[in-house]
């Protein structure tokens, strides 16, 4: 089988669905164009910033995207097969997670641009308000250090190519780090040279392709340098990310976050577009390279993840529903959004096009014999070759292909880091109290700290065998994202059912998903903390922190289920559901 009779239907229902079904939710959410958004009435170019869409989109795009549409696919469809990774990526992305990103937009935008979880306290109570920031910071912390580790990893060792090519993570980390230089530039050239967003576009975006191109001539080898395995070289620049994580996450939005955002932004339609245009071009130059020949499915229980359901919902988390996308929409975005009528495209539309990067990552696994080594390599690698395969057919050398892959990858996770780690700080802000320049660096300095615990301790599996610290995390990373989306689309519910108890369309629309999102990924933490707990000789208290993790969040998510019932309840009196409150954010 074609592996574009799979995608190019794919992308078509995924434009429909964009045409259809967001503008009913635009239609339902009663979006206007007229009214006032926070980032206009609050505007001090710092935090509150509007900003044309076509640079929002962008930068919320690169910030939601990550490396969770590229590893978790990839997962998934080498465990249970192509065909059920595919269904839930289609499915979850149209009426699971795109509604959950639009909705948690539009949640914040009408509450002034605060957070979900200050939506929450005023639509329930304040223990609730203090349950929904305890699971986040949790949530954010193994979020950097899964998406630390892996981004690390690149920047070490070699991978030898088919045609005897290798790609050095030097390299990689290089382009990397000169990466990191281009956007503060064009921050202060548009800030103060007055340049034009089309002209920086133009300028920005190929010296990021030299910078991918110049990377892997002049590699900083940091193992070779400092006289230490890759091992411990893996560590250290996981150390280094978070001392990066610290300082951005204090910089200004102008200076960093913005421009890379959208560089990233356009970095992700570049490989989405090279992707297709190699894979037209190898379907019709070179029989069979673009075929599908992966088990489309491989059988309900597997043996790296465990049953198909709930876990294909958990180990699939960003390309079909993510709750760390509300954290971007309510923490970042709203601040910027220009008129209220810009949430359908970057709301919902940036879910169909971060579903389109998770099929494309997909594919990379569908068009690989069940019994190929690559199978076994990191989800970045196979990635990274899959699109080296898909980019050679265009002339572009295989070597460059798989270097722009694991470049783009690093690009993802850049922006999640640094969002995170802001976000870690508004809450360590809000529950303590800290404040001023002082409160903001120790509450960022807490939430760039924490995951330093993880990664530098060493982690092991059941058969004692050392794995990375994101293959240790990941699972519980997924599992928490998954019930932190399930959260996030409580919290709407209550605050549109006590706005407007009449309308019939909350339950399916939100109500659903809520509880499809709260059952799975439930019933998938469970599955991973309880054997944990237990031995062939009974009961045990593990000494590994990720089952006590999983407790700890189930119990927040199971008392945060209790308020929401408690409102739905006994309702207060209803608050006004349209258009920004008046009185600028404290936190």
């Amino acid at each position: 089988m074609s592996l574009l009779a799979i995608l190019v239907p794919c992308a078509v229902v995924l434009a429909v669905a964009y045409r259809v079904y967001g503008s009913i939710l635009a239609r339902l959410f009663r979006l206007d164009a007229g009214a006032t958004t926070p980032a206009v009435a609050f505007r001090d170019d710092v935090d509150y910033s509007p900003i044309p869409p076509q640079l929002l989109l962008g930068q919320h795009f690169s910030a939601i995207a990550a490396a969770g549409p590229i590893v978790g696919p990839i997962f998934a469809g080498v465990a249970f097969g192509w065909l059920p990774a595919l269904l839930w990526i289609m499915l979850g992305s149209i009426f699971v997670g795109g509604v959950h990103d639009f909705s948690s937009l539009v949640a914040s935008v009408r509450h002034g641009a605060r957070s979900i979880a200050e939506v929450v306290r005023e639509h329930m109570t304040r223990r609730s308000y203090v349950l929904f920031l305890a699971f986040v910071w949790i949530a954010l912390v193994y979020i950097v250090v899964a998406f630390t580790d892996i981004v690390a990893s690149t920047f070490v060792g070699r991978q030898v190519l088919e045609n005897g090519e290798s790609v050095s993570g030097g390299g990689i980390a290089t382009s990397s780090l000169l990466y990191l230089a281009l956007p503060m530039i064009m921050g202060l050239s548009m800030r103060f040279l007055r340049m034009p967003l089309w002209l920086a576009t133009a300028v920005f975006v190929p010296l990021v392709g030299v910078a991918i191109w110049g990377g892997q001539k002049i590699p900083f080898e940091l193992g070779a340098t400092l006289g230490i395995t890759d091992a411990s070289s893996q560590k250290l620049w996981g150390v280094l990310l978070l001392c990066y994580c610290l300082v951005a996450a204090m910089l200004p939005m102008w200076l960093l976050l913005q421009p890379r955002g959208h560089l990233g932004g356009c970095f992700l339609y570049v490989a989405l577009a090279g992707a297709a245009i190699g894979l037209v071009a190898s379907d019709r130059l070179v029989a069979g390279d673009a075929s599908v020949v992966y088990p489309a499915f491989l059988g309900w229980q597997s043996k790296t993840q465990g049953s198909l359901v709930p876990m294909l919902f958990i180990t699939i988390a960003c390309g079909a529903c993510s709750g760390f996308h509300s954290l971007i929409a309510s923490g970042t975005t709203s601040k910027q959004l220009r008129r209220e009528t810009d949430a359908k495209p970057i709301g919902y539309g940036t879910m169909l096009l971060e579903a389109m990067v998770a099929i494309v990552s997909l594919a990379c696994v569908m068009t690989l014999p069940a019994d190929s080594p690559v199978v076994s390599q990191p989800p970045n690698f196979v990635y990274a070759l899959g699109m080296g395969r898909f980019l050679e057919i265009l002339g572009i050398p295989a070597a460059v292909g798989v270097s722009f892959a694991l470049m783009a990858f690093t690009t993802f996770v850049y922006d999640t880091l640094d969002v995170c780690t802001r976000l870690g700080r508004y809450i360590i802000q809000e529950l303590t109290g800290l404040t001023g320049r002082a409160g903001a660096w120790l509450g960022t300095a807490i939430t760039a700290g924490a995951p330093l615990v993880f990664l530098l301790r060493p982690h092991v599996a059941g058969d004692g065998k050392p794995v990375p610290a994101w293959r240790m995390f990941w699972g519980l990373f997924g599992a928490s994202n998954q019930l932190l989306a399930a959260l996030t689309l409580l919290g709407v519910l209550v605050w549109l059912v006590r706005t407007r108890k009449s309308a019939a369309w909350i339950w399916p629309v939100v109500g659903l998903p809520t509880a499809v999102m709260y059952v799975m990924s439930t019933w998938a933490l469970l599955s991973m903390t309880w054997p944990r707990f237990m031995t062939a000789s009974g009961f045990t208290l593990p000494i590994d922190p990720v089952p006590w993790a999983g407790i700890v969040l189930l119990a927040l998510a199971a008392m945060m289920l209790v308020e929401a019932i408690r409102a739905l309840q006994f309702p207060q009196s209803p608050r006004p559901s349209a258009g920004p409150i008046v009185g600028r954010p404290t936190a």
